[in-house]
Formats: structure tokens, sequence, C-alpha cells
């Protein structure tokens, strides 16, 4: 037992649990533990708005496996933590957000910078904690890191009332975690097990849809062993795009809104689907009622309320993801269960899949999205990490931009936050620095949060910004071309601001990119460059993204470019 206060508690329970770097902004109400951080061996890393430290959490979360840890002081900037917190929960990602409070006294009385970020954020955090007492804090820190990264994981909010962080008390600093109600299921059923191997044998046109679960578990090999015994192929979630090498033969790439035409078109006609570690969102599957109607569904997944809760499941296995697949590939080599290519239906998936990359029309042109992204690929060494903003680029980068190397590709699926991709990459950047780090960002999404620019350039983050310019607000202005008569409102960027000389403004490099030379010299120029590199890439605004499944319609009525 130590004698210290809450601050200085905060941040050695933080050393304890590996904590190298933090995200975030100081303010009144919890200066007290900036006091202590400066005195720790921690690295601050400043964020220019508490929205770009959640993410930049996130997307190190992501990367590492580890929770990412922000900083935010009381009132408004605990609030604009919010958002990065919800886009946390929604795609499942390790974080732990420490926010400071008005004094215990002050709590409920409308004190200055006062909000109860505890109700509001309760709704999009996996667990939130609010210690009374400085003494409770070690205890806090321990758990909060063990549900943020146990079973699903997700977003912890601690709460630290001002006072609490300057008491002193006696701190016991625990080894062990007992958190009463929480016993994350990770052990699989192994009967179940092996009636979805049964299943998968006895069914003649078996598909596997990978989710974002496959790479939060690292069941990359796993998945491909799977996918290789037994001969099936493989698409995945927008959220699973990357778990299963996409240059891979029996790879089909996403399936979903706009999702690959061979994807989608394979996914309705199969018979049973091995569904890994996905929640059958509605931007995958379309309909629920049209997507289960010919299909034995398997489902796997760490969390069992997500089974049943969108679609019928025929076969439930819950537990941790690697550890169902690793049992299911040593039931599969002890049985000896090792099928050909010679089935009628991997025949047909391969006439299907060379179908439509011969004859999918795209637009013509020399900087169009497929060209582009297509250059960024060939460029671009296999293990970097990429990172998307929302909006049009980033479905063009579902459907243009393989990922070969799994584990290296992360988007904001689930809330779809605009301004997630670039203080991501920067955190992804902190979390794997020899690692090249791309942000494929739209103008749009990418002005939400390009004041990150002052964070990557002082705190020497450098990444790529690989910026898909249409001058507009493109997946609004596609949706009111094609939905609303072209009455076309609140999408018109005009141009501005001019992205090469914001990004020397803040110190980064800016490259404007208007062929494919350029940008290949534009991207090389990048990867070398000790500072962040903003390639501005001007496109058609009348670019749509095809194929395109509209909502509350199924995968089958997918509108194909004419």
């Amino acid at each position: 037992m130590e004698n210290m206060n809450g601050g200085r508690a905060l941040m050695k329970s933080l050393e304890k649990e590996g904590v190298k770097e933090v995200f975030g902004l100081p303010g009144g109400a919890n200066l007290p533990m900036y006091d202590e951080l400066f005195k720790s061996n921690i690295r601050h890393i400043l964020a220019r708005h508490e929205q770009s430290a959640a993410h930049m959490a996130d997307g190190y979360g992501r990367v590492s496996r580890k929770p990412g840890v922000c900083f935010a002081t009381s009132g408004p900037g605990a609030t604009n933590l919010l958002t990065g917190i919800a886009t946390a929960q929604a795609d499942s990602a390790p974080m732990i957000a420490v926010t400071g409070q008005v004094p215990v006294k002050m709590i409920g009385k409308d004190a200055f910078q006062e909000s109860d970020i505890i109700g509001m954020a309760n709704p999009c955090v996996k667990y939130s904690f609010q210690p009374r007492d400085a003494s409770e804090i070690p205890g806090v820190v321990r758990k909060g890191f063990y549900i943020a990264a146990t079973g699903r994981p997700g977003p912890v909010l601690i709460d630290i009332p001002k006072d609490v962080q300057q008491n002193e008390a006696s701190m016991t600093f625990p080894e062990e975690v007992k958190i009463r109600g929480y016993h994350p299921w990770t052990d699989p059923d192994i009967v179940q097990i092996e009636k979805a191997i049964d299943m998968l044998l006895a069914a003649e046109k078996p598909i596997i849809l990978a989710g974002g679960g496959v790479t939060i578990s690292s069941a990359f090999a796993e998945l491909q062993s799977i996918s290789e015994l037994l001969m099936i192929p493989v698409v995945t979630t927008f959220k699973g795009k990357g778990s299963f090498p996409e240059n891979h033969p029996l790879s089909l790439g996403p399936i979903g809104m706009h999702g690959h035409a061979e994807a989608n078109k394979l996914m309705t006609e199969a018979d049973c689907v091995l569904a890994i570690g996905t929640r059958f969102s509605d931007r995958s599957v379309g309909t629920f009622e049209e997507f289960e109607k010919r299909l034995k569904i398997i489902h796997m997944d760490v969390d069992p309320a997500e089974i049943g809760k969108n679609q019928t499941t025929n076969i439930a296995v819950v537990g941790d993801v690697q550890a169902t697949l690793r049992i299911m590939v040593k039931l599969l080599m002890q049985k000896s269960i090792k099928k050909t290519e010679g089935t009628t239906w991997l025949k047909h998936v391969k006439e299907v899949k060379e179908y439509w990359r011969e004859n999918l029309k795209l637009p013509k042109g020399e900087m169009t999205a497929a060209k582009i992204l297509r250059k960024l690929r060939e460029v671009l060494p296999k293990e970097s990490i990429t990172t998307t903003e929302v909006g049009q680029h980033q479905m063009w980068a579902s459907l243009f931009f393989d990922v070969i190397h799994p584990g290296t590709f992360f988007s904001s699926t689930g809330l779809g936050t605009m301004g997630w991709g670039f203080p991501a990459a920067i955190g992804a950047k902190v979390a794997k620095p020899d690692v090249a780090v791309v942000d494929i960002a739209g103008d749009g999404s990418f002005s939400m949060t390009e004041n990150s620019l002052a964070t990557s350039v002082l705190e020497n983050i450098p990444v790529i910004v690989f910026l898909v310019n249409n001058f507009s607000l493109g997946m609004v202005a596609q949706w009111q071309r094609t939905f609303y008569d072209r009455r076309m409102i609140g999408v018109d960027l005009k141009n501005c601001p001019d992205y090469v000389k914001l990004a020397e403004s803040y110190g980064a490099q800016g490259i404007r990119a208007q062929s494919l030379d350029e940008l290949e010299k534009a991207i090389k120029i990048g990867l070398k460059s000790d500072v962040t590199t903003v390639i501005d890439i001007p496109i058609d605004p009348e670019e749509d993204v095809l194929p395109f499944v509209a909502p509350g319609t199924p995968l089958k009525d997918m509108i194909l470019p004419s």
C-alpha cells in the first residue's frame, strides 16, 4: 500500500497497464491528472479537438489490439469525446476515455463546465466508472482495461472528479480482476462446431461470410485454413475487409450496399453460410428477410447477444472466433477432410468472378476512382496500414483497393463517422511507427478533422492523406442525383480550401496529382517523407459509386453501372 493522490494513482495504474502514449487535451477539471502526467514517463500527444483525440485512441486500439487512451476535461471537453466513443462502440474497438469532472460536492449543481457525461455516454460505452474516492482509482483502471479488451472489445469511460484527482489516499494496485456479473464467454462448444462442420459438408453451395470479428481476434490464418480445407469461397462485410487476402483465388471481396458484384451475386445463390464475427448489418445483407430465405446460417461470434438478433440462425457457436476456428481446423484435420477444386459450385464461382471482372463497366478517363485506388495499391507496400474516412471514397476503397496483408485496413463502419480516418491514421502510426500509414480520404470528411495536421506535424507522426477530391459531399450528392431527381442542396464545397496550401500552412507537405504519373510520384514521395503528406487528387464530381444496393432492397437488386 502506498500513499499518493488520485492523479498519481491514475498515472501509475496506466503505466502498469503498459500505456506509453495518451491522446488528449487539458482543461480545468483534469489539470491535476495532467500535472501528474507531466511527472510520468507516458507520452502526451496533444490533439486539436477532443473528438480527434478519441479517434486517435480508437485507431491505436484497432491496430495494437490494446486499449488506446484519451483524456478530456469536463463539460464540453467530455461531450466532444462522445462521437469518438460511440464510433469505437459501434466497431468494437478497445478504448479507455478518461474525463475530468467537477468536484464531488458540486456534481448536480450545474457547476461551471459540468455535464452528466456518465448519463450521456452510457448508451455508447461498454461500461463507465466514476470513482468518488481517490483509493478507488487503481481498481477502476484495472477493471476498465480488462472490460475494454476482453470478450467483444469496446470503450470504457472513467470520469474522475477534480477533488478525487487531488486527494491523497492509501492505494492498493490489484493484479487480479474480479467483476461481478462480467464473464466473457470465450470457450466455444465443440459439439456445436461439429454440427457446423456437418452442415457445411452437406451443403452444395457453401460460402463464408467473414466479419470484423475475424480481424479483432486475429483469426486470419485460421480463416484461410478453413476456406482452403473445405474449398469454400469467402466474402466479407465491409468491416471484415482485409480479414482474408483479396488476391486469394477463393476471395470474392465485400458484400453489401457497395460490395463487389460477384460477391453479392454469389451470396444470393449460396445455400449455406458460415458467418464469422459479423452482426449481419443492414448495409451488408440488404433486407434481412430476403437474405435468410434460402440460407442455412451458421453463426460464430464472441457476443451471444448477436446470435439471432438480425438473422435466424440454424447453428450458433458462441466463443472467441480464433479459438473456435482453431478447433474447427483440428477437427477437420483429424477427420482428414479436404475438398478439391472440382465441384460444380466452385466452377460456377470462378465463372461468375471472371465475368464481373471483365464486364463491370467503369467510367472512362485517366483519373477515375478505380484507377487512382489501383495505383495506390500498386505503389503501396503490402504491409502498409490503411484507414479511410467516410463517404464515396470509402466505398470506392471497398471496390477497388485490394487488401492483401490481413488486418491492415480500418474504417468507421457501424457509425459511419466522417472525420474518423485521419486522426485514426495518426493513432495507427503511433501504434506501429515503422509501418507506412495511409488515410484514404474525401474532401468533405477530411475537412472535419484536418486540424489534426498540427498534431501529426508537431508530434512527428507522418502519415499520407490520399485525398480523393470531388469538391463535394460526394455520397450525399450521389443520393440526391439518384433518389431526389438531382435536387442538389448542401453538397457543393466549391473547391474550398486549397488542400495543398492548407497542408503547407501546418508545416506538412501538399502535392496535387492530376495524372497517374504524378500520383505515383506523389505516393513515393509521401512514403519517404518525414512529415505528413496530403495528396490532393481532383476527380469528376459526377462519378458515382457502383454497384449500389439501395436501402431496403435485397442484394439481388443491386444497381449496376450502365
